[in-house]
């Protein structure tokens, strides 16, 4: 019992700005904990539902989303933005695997990484103000959970593509079987009760994603880093806002 509630404290710690301290380091710890990554996004699609719901019928829509975006960033410290910036950095400006890791381990921000992140925010801003009231509970949820979930069977399937230690090479290649099954079903449950049978549409827009971007870092840089983590998030994360949006 120990074990598993330091797993998910660990979870926390990671994907969050929620300070936690004290817990015991140990190797491939962060891959058992991955599997509480839905759960993480859970408490914060449901916090965004509480403030959504208080603010709803006092502010317009627009500041609204507004709010809404800026408690999504500071809850992660922009923890997906920056895999967004790094990997389209990367990805945008390297022409060999080589190059492109180079890029992504550069701490500065470049055209392509800026352009991206704020096509993200602005993608999210525009969406999340053109969801009908009444669905956007539901959407913060679902959006929330699955585009966390997105790292297992990335880290499952694929390898860490880089030679030295990174911060994703506790996830790539690093997770049980069991972490990935265990969090796939959370993410089922918490998506269906967000959405109902609406939740069908949004996991197939979150399996092509996921899919689609895992062939891609396959392809060039033969894994994943955790800057891909986040790409896949942000991405995941806007195209199911999208379907949201269109269902008005």
């Amino acid at each position: 019992m120990r074990k598993t509630v330091n797993e998910l404290l660990l979870a926390f710690q990671f994907m969050t700005r929620i300070p936690i301290s004290g817990l015991p380091r140990e190797e491939r710890a962060l891959g058992r904990a991955a599997k509480f990554f839905p759960v993480v996004g859970l408490a914060i699609g449901s916090v965004a539902v509480v403030i959504q719901r208080v603010l709803a019928a006092r502010v317009q829509p627009q500041l609204l989303a507004l709010l809404l975006i800026i408690y999504l960033v500071l809850i992660t410290g922009a923890l997906h933005e920056d895999g967004l910036a790094d990997a389209v950095d990367g990805f945008g400006g390297g022409w060999t695997k080589e190059k492109i890791l180079l890029i992504m381990r550069d701490s500065r921000i470049g055209s392509f990484g800026a352009v991206a992140v704020t096509l993200s925010l602005l993608s999210r801003f525009i969406l999340i103000s053109n969801t009908s009231p009444a669905r956007l509970p539901g959407f913060l949820v679902a959006s929330s959970v699955l585009c966390r979930w997105t790292a297992l069977p990335l880290g499952f399937w694929l390898p860490y593509a880089r030679e030295d230690r990174g911060l994703g090479a506790a996830v790539a290649g690093q997770m049980p079987l069991a972490s990935l099954l265990w969090g796939t079903g959370f993410a089922v449950l918490s998506a269906a009760a967000a959405l109902g049978l609406g939740s069908l549409l949004p996991w197939l827009i979150t399996l092509l994603v996921t899919a689609a971007s895992g062939l891609y870092f396959k392809r060039h840089i033969q894994g994943v880093t955790g800057d891909c983590f986040g790409a896949t998030n942000q991405i995941t994360e806007i195209a199911i806002y999208f379907y949201g949006a269109l269902l008005r």
